[in-house]
């Protein structure tokens, strides 16, 4: 023991770079998702002595991971309030009447929607947009969903919480004891790369693909949790006497499919038909939308076998029907739980067809999934029924369209705060959160689980893995080794180095993990040659997030290579010169502007 802990002793650095090679590694095979091997190289540096337990959890008093997510709850706010969604809705309304001009309002819309909320949740959003505008525009949707994500992936580059890794480099510059970064102080070099980006996509659109999409929906498979529902006028409706067009209840998320009165259902022509007592309004809705409307109370939704039972009362369940219920074949009306309990069935879904005619007329399939609203004790005759399978309280809520001018003002709030100098991000972000969680405009455990908890353990394991570089000496013997080859480079061509150095590695890793191990060799080494370390490090952080030529480059990548149907050989055929195109763009900025 004491040999090795003589050898570990003396050759601390060299042990320090063998374990980040077995990373990058691991890293590169997948065998592992990135946040494990980071927390395995997190626990090797300290079992080896590398790392002390002080610094393992100093790494929990960096600010950077904490407004990473701040952000995410800040963001599902803005979800669950509805107000990306109405968004959307105003995006499709316009891509009806003018989808050429709506193509350039999404892709503005994009990039500064991703400048200020996470960009998951964004191009999440607007995939079924893109697959509504090409079906509109005729153009194919392979030649929108890689630009869309790509300025998407720019806008993020406009301010510093536009992406985590941004508030990762911040965060890790501001412990070396640089000054701390602005909000806006990448906007320069970030628009400078936007910019030339979406003038690269628009001359490059050729070398995208053209042919549609494999095995997936015409709205790139957002429709699997559409449910059939109806919407019955009541008695005492103040909707009684208005056209089904002026309800304003229609848009992306809930489809007019049919209006029912006295046993017919008229399917065209609906937007100036008058709504009479105890009309049903046939719709295609989405669960979140099925919730609010439910919430509002404004219809009587679903069908019941006792009128007088609202969809109101109690809980709601989702149930799907089992193989061997006794009613598949027959109408939904007539399912013997329905009149044996005090319940209403509020919407069914099936999957990659909408069942119909109308809800009660819809013929009973098994893996049907139907949401059921009742008290508690129905909801215990459910659960024990046999011929049901995963009776489960519905984890989808409804929207708090109230609240969303709340949500907003948080949000922007933030920013500007942030903006004035005022408080730091981080500040401004928990504030925020604080003033959405005691307006309730998000549950605390929806807020909870609004954060991905893998980026930010892979944040904290990344930052623990530069501290052991440092306390190593390996960032050190690194910048020694790198020093004399920069030291004959012309002074502008460090950032041009450092940009694709991150450019390259963020390709095939995980864009924090890069940022955190080059945030602190980049600031060493340019203390080293004696430059301002301030323009190598935004080039670090613009370089590690704007990757477009693999589907792992960075995480919205995945999202579109799946909804598209792309071929890997898609990506880097546009991918790479748009690669060059925006580094070129945002290196020049910054050499000339620094």
């Amino acid at each position: 023991m004491t040999f090795i802990a003589a050898l570990i002793g003396s050759h601390r650095a060299e042990i320090g770079l063998i374990i980040l090679a077995l990373m990058f590694v691991a890293f590169v095979r997948e065998r592992y998702t990135p946040t494990v091997v980071a927390v395995v190289g997190a626990c090797t540096y300290g079992a080896l002595g590398l790392l002390d337990e002080k610094a393992i959890f100093s790494v929990f008093s960096n600010s950077a991971p904490i407004t990473v997510g701040a952000m995410f709850i800040l963001s599902g706010a803005l979800i669950r309030t509805g107000v990306i969604g109405r968004l959307a809705d105003l995006i499709m309304t316009r891509a009806e009447r003018h989808p050429r001009i709506a193509l350039a309002e999404v892709a503005l819309g994009a990039l500064l929607l991703s400048a200020f909320l996470n960009n998951t949740p964004v191009v999440v959003l607007l995939i079924p947009i893109m697959f509504k505008l090409a079906q509109v525009t005729g153009y194919p949707v392979k030649k929108l969903l890689i630009p869309m994500n790509a300025v998407a992936v720019l806008g993020g580059c406009l301010t510093l919480v536009g992406t985590s890794t941004n508030l990762v480099v911040a965060g890790i510059a501001a412990d070396q004891g640089m000054a701390p970064f602005g909000i806006f102080d990448i906007s320069l070099y970030g628009a400078a790369g936007a910019a030339a980006g979406i003038v690269g996509l628009v001359c490059l659109s050729f070398l995208l693909p053209s042919d549609p999409p494999a095995g997936v929906g015409e709205d790139g498979g957002s429709a699997a949790q559409d449910y059939l529902t109806e919407l019955v006028v009541p008695q005492d409706s103040e909707d009684i006497g208005r056209t089904i067009g002026s309800l304003g209840v229609f848009g992306r998320s809930v489809q007019l499919l049919g209006l029912k009165r006295s046993g017919d259902v008229r399917r065209h022509d609906l937007d100036e038909e008058e709504l009479h007592s105890g009309d049903h309004l046939v719709i295609r809705a989405d669960g979140a939308a099925i919730m609010t409307l439910r919430e509002s109370g404004r219809f009587d939704i679903g069908i019941a076998a006792d009128s007088r039972t609202s969809a109101q009362e109690g809980g709601v369940v989702e149930a799907m029907i089992g193989p061997s219920h006794p009613s598949i074949g027959e109408r939904l009306m007539d399912i013997p739980f329905l009149h044996a309990l005090r319940v209403r069935i509020i919407g069914i879904h099936r999957a990659r067809h909408l069942p119909g005619p109308d809800l009660s007329e819809t013929r009973i399939r098994g893996a049907d999934r139907l949401m059921i609203a009742g008290g508690e004790d129905a909801m215990r005759a459910l659960r024990d029924n046999p011929n049901l399978i995963g009776v489960d309280i519905s984890r989808t809520r409804a929207f708090r369209p109230r609240k969303a001018w709340i949500a907003i003002v948080a949000m922007a709030g933030a920013v500007l705060i942030a903006a004035f100098g005022v408080v730091g991000i981080g500040l401004a972000a928990v504030i925020a959160v604080g003033l959405i969680l005691v307006t309730r405009c998000i549950d605390p455990e929806e807020a909870w689980s609004a954060i991905d908890g893998d980026t930010l353990i892979l944040i904290f394991a990344m930052l623990a893995v530069g501290l052991a570089l440092e306390q190593a000496g390996s960032v050190a013997m690194m910048v020694g080794w790198i020093t004399p080859l920069m030291q004959v480079a012309p002074a502008w061509s460090l950032v041009f180095i450092i940009y694709f150095a991150a450019l390259i590695l963020s390709e095939l890793l995980s864009n924090n993990a890069v940022a955190a191990l080059l945030t602190p060799i980049t600031i060493a080494l340019a203390h080293q040659l004696g430059v301002e370390p301030r323009p190598l490090v935004i080039a670090l952080m613009i370089g590690a997030s704007a990757c477009f030529a693999t589907p792992i480059g960075y995480q919205t990548n995945m999202l579109v290579y799946a909804a598209g149907d792309y071929r890997f050989a898609d990506f880097v055929r546009i991918g790479v010169p748009l690669n060059i195109i925006v580094g070129v763009a945002v290196c020049a900025v910054l050499v000339v502007a620094g």
